[in-house]
């Protein structure tokens, strides 16, 4: 549906990332006014973990975004390359991501995709933060989608290792939807693979769907069972039964991380902390208070890489 190059933006000199859409997708009129609506949503987010957008629009019949070029590979290159990671370390990533997200849903919009390769990988500001995160991808939606033809019943946008039940059933979304991508993320940072792994898409939506996750501690039983608990429930196939925001989930995981061997789990449940959201993406964060993350790091530069469809 697109592919991404390095471009150097002539007025201002520097190097940028841009993304062009297939030609097919311009001819939808609405499709495009909605691209346009939702990229400026998405660039008016000032967030240093978002993935900066520069502009979005149209040329010569192609629509485009332009952003922040980064330097470095992606969380997928990371976990594939160290295996699964200590848990101080994949919570200190997991709050960058969550801290973008849950912006994200305070302005209404859905991730839908959230996976490694669409989590940048860029160089820290010091030795006690050795890694500054950027989401990116935010664009296309399946609302949007749909108007140009590209999906229809039955079809889901995202990455079926990382897609919640409620995605595959064509549920109605919100934040919680990504919060479960998120914890499949974090399932994958800690056991180095993601929660489920079938011989077919039709069985892994089925596991999805259906069975509950794998226990973690079968893949690391050096963690405590308070960080296996925290992540199921990130996890649940219900979404009033997940924490009631992604920096939530993560303050919980940091803190079972320091937790006894034999520490009661936090209390699971329909919105045990708060009620749910009135609006699309409208999620509160509640729980135990979570620094901000460090401020931005140093521009850089990532190359284009293989997406998924959709």
């Amino acid at each position: 549906m697109a592919v991404v190059y390095r471009a150097k933006d002539l007025r201002l000199g520097r190097t940028v990332a841009v993304k062009l859409l297939a030609p097919e997708l311009a001819r939808n009129e609405v499709f495009r006014q909605r691209f346009i609506h939702e990229s400026q949503v998405a660039a008016a987010i000032d967030h240093p973990h978002i993935i900066p957008v520069f502009e979005a629009g149209e040329a010569d019949g192609i629509l485009f975004i332009a952003m922040r070029y980064v330097e470095g590979g992606d969380l997928r290159t990371l976990i594939t390359r160290s295996g699964a990671l200590p848990v101080d370390r994949a919570a200190r990533l997991a709050l960058q991501i969550a801290s973008a997200l849950d912006a994200a849903h305070d302005h209404d919009l859905v991730h839908r995709d959230v996976k490694p390769g669409n989590v940048l990988v860029a160089a820290g500001t010091d030795s006690e933060h050795p890694e500054h995160l950027y989401l990116s991808d935010f664009g296309l939606t399946k609302k949007s989608l749909s108007l140009s033809g590209l999906t229809g019943v039955g079809q889901i946008v995202g990455t079926l290792d990382y897609a919640a039940p409620e995605q595959i059933s064509g549920r109605p979304l919100d934040g919680r939807c990504d919060q479960y991508g998120l914890g499949c993320v974090v399932f994958e940072m800690l056991a180095g693979a993601p929660p489920f792994h079938r011989e077919s898409d039709l069985a892994l939506l089925w596991a999805h769907l259906n069975e509950p996750p794998p226990a973690l501690r079968e893949h690391r039983p050096d963690l405590p069972s308070a960080v296996e608990a925290v992540v199921a429930r990130a996890l649940a196939k219900a979404p009033d039964e997940r924490f009631a925001s992604c920096l939530q989930f993560v303050a919980e995981l940091r803190a079972a991380a320091t937790a006894a061997p034999g520490a009661a789990p936090p209390p699971a449940g329909p919105w045990a902390t708060g009620g749910p959201p009135t609006a699309v993406g409208a999620v509160p964060a509640t729980g135990t208070p979570v620094p901000e993350p460090p401020g931005w790091a140093l521009p850089a530069v990532h190359p284009p890489t293989r997406r998924s469809p959709g």
